[in-house]
């Protein structure tokens, strides 16, 4: 078929409802945030070697089969992550694919859609390195990071779906260079914490080696990062009683808030009682959380008024 014929069918079918744009993209922030908690999953109950090799599971088996060396349900552990990754790939497409079919297509939008299916295959093949380099710490670090970015962005994409530009809160210039600052914070809070892992106990494989430095320094470490962070926000409520913030700001920020303390209190309970496995993956589900927080509170101080909105693009 011709692409110029591919291109106006394309073309020619009925723009989808914000209705179903919104829930597809909703639905990509939660499969984003599930891959990273059903990992830690994978980490904690030592099964990320259960499939030795990538794509496959065994050599010769797409899917789990009797070994002597593997257990079965270590096996199904680690293909169930891989299964998830499937339907992280289909969310992630089709929010493509209704971005692309909504008109009029703006260009800001679609690229953000893009990134989801594009974000999808680099986890991929960074989950394949890091089968393929028997779980080092550090690749496991730059797989997590990878899924923070994307379930950042992917609440920038639930925020673009709407095709009316919108006006932000009025708030104090100061602000949005404040929460740029905390997003930077973030970032080493979320590094720091992938070291306190790479060299804690919970490896993936009990053959796995860890990382050579002592585990309560990099807490400390990881918890100042706590604290300069959650003195930010705060510093950034401050700032907004002082302009004029909307209630749905207001909710965005206090729900910031609640989570990252929520987040900082479950992290010193799991450091006091002993790394325990449940609280791991808790874990891993607060810190995509805080960072779901993070980027809906971002999008609700950036102004998309008519002046600024993005630029349409022609089908």
């Amino acid at each position: 078929m011709p692409l110029e014929t591919l291109k106006a069918r394309i073309d020619a079918l009925p723009t989808p409802s914000v209705r179903l744009q919104r829930a597809v993209a909703i639905a990509v922030v939660v499969t984003q945030a599930l891959i990273a908690v059903t990992g830690s999953v994978v980490r904690v109950t030592g099964s990320g070697l259960g499939c030795s090799t990538w794509p496959q599971c065994q050599p010769g088996s797409l899917v789990p089969v009797s070994h002597p060396e593997f257990a079965a349900l270590n096996q199904w552990i680690e293909f169930g992550n891989r299964l998830l990754t499937g339907v992280v790939g289909i969310a992630a497409f089709a929010a493509f694919a209704l971005a692309y079919l909504a008109r009029p297509r703006r260009r800001h939008y679609v690229r953000l859609a893009f990134a989801m299916p594009a974000g999808v295959v680099v986890q991929a093949v960074l989950g394949g390195i890091t089968v393929r380099l028997d779980l080092l710490w550090w690749t496991v670090a730059v797989h997590f990071m990878a899924s923070a970015v994307m379930v950042w962005l992917s609440v920038l994409l639930v925020d673009a779906v709407d095709p009316e530009p919108k006006r932000a809160s009025r708030v104090p210039a100061a602000l949005p260079g404040l929460l740029t600052g905390s997003v930077v914070v973030l970032v080493g809070l979320l590094i720091a914490g992938t070291m306190v892992t790479g060299a804690g106990p919970h490896a993936g494989d009990p053959e796995t080696p860890r990382l050579d430095l002592p585990v309560e320094t990099l807490a400390h470490v990881h918890a100042a990062f706590l604290f300069v962070y959650l003195g930010m926000v705060l510093a950034a409520g401050v700032l907004l009683r002082t302009g004029a913030a909307d209630r749905p700001l207001w909710r965005r920020y206090w729900v910031l808030v609640a989570v990252v303390v929520a987040q900082g209190a479950l992290g010193f309970v799991q450091f006091w009682t002993g790394v325990p496995e449940l609280l791991v993956s808790l874990h891993v589900l607060g810190a995509t959380t805080v960072i779901a927080a993070t980027s809906a509170l971002w999008c609700g101080t950036r102004d998309r008024s008519p002046a600024e909105a993005p630029q349409r693009v022609s089908a």
